[in-house]
């Protein structure tokens, strides 16, 4: 009982030691680039523009995706603003 216990134990721990990086995506760029490897890809959310990640995908295993996460401004429109674009 004991040596399967152990046995679990060290299988448990292999699996958690193996290597794993999160994917984030930066909420202050609204697209992102995402690179195909064999080891597995990678997103990296520092383009401003789809042409400016275009030209760096150009040529790669990539792809230029709108940001998901992309936080745009939080102030609402005011009361006198949606009256505006009502009419």
């Amino acid at each position: 009982m004991r040596a399967m216990a152990r046995t679990i134990l060290a299988i448990a721990t292999m699996l958690a030691a193996s290597s794993a990086e999160a994917q984030r995506y930066d909420p202050s760029y609204p697209v992102c680039l995402q690179t195909y490897a064999m080891g597995g890809g990678k997103i990296d959310c520092s383009f401003t523009l789809l042409p400016q990640c275009n030209a760096s995908a150009s040529g790669r295993a990539a792809q230029c995706l709108t940001n998901p996460f992309f936080r745009t401004s939080d102030k609402k429109a005011s009361r006198w603003d949606r009256n505006k674009s009502l009419r």
